[in-house]
């Protein structure tokens, strides 16, 4: 079993199966990660993985369509792409409805890949 953290649930502790999908994880465990197709299309379930980024599997063609390559060396995720290997912990900040990517300084930024 593995260990999911939802930061921004209050740091709610959830145990799953070893890759496990993390926006059905957080579904069945009322987790809170946003969501709304479940299937890569929306891009609403962008989440950062604070802790155990190595304990995720590999980036999906369509997590590329949501995120660019900086936002995922700095561990943001699309949750309904993610299957988890290992103990991990993960935040989000919601923009209308949606999980977005924020800066250092906390702003959200516009995380759709140019050309993509």
């Amino acid at each position: 079993m593995v260990k999911i953290t939802f930061l921004s649930n209050g740091g709610k502790v959830a145990s799953a199966p070893e890759n496990s999908n993390l926006l059905r994880v957080s579904l069945k465990e009322q987790g809170g990660i946003p969501f709304k197709c479940g299937g890569g299309l929306c891009g609403t379930c962008k989440c950062r993985i604070e802790q155990g980024l190595e304990h995720t599997d590999a980036i999906k063609p369509k997590e590329r369509k949501h995120l660019r390559p900086e936002d995922f060396e700095a561990g943001y995720r699309m949750a309904c792409q993610t299957f988890v290997l290992g103990d991990v912990a993960v935040s989000w900040v919601v923009q209308n409805g949606k999980g977005v990517v924020v800066d250092a300084a906390g702003q959200a930024v516009s995380a759709a890949p140019v050309g993509g």
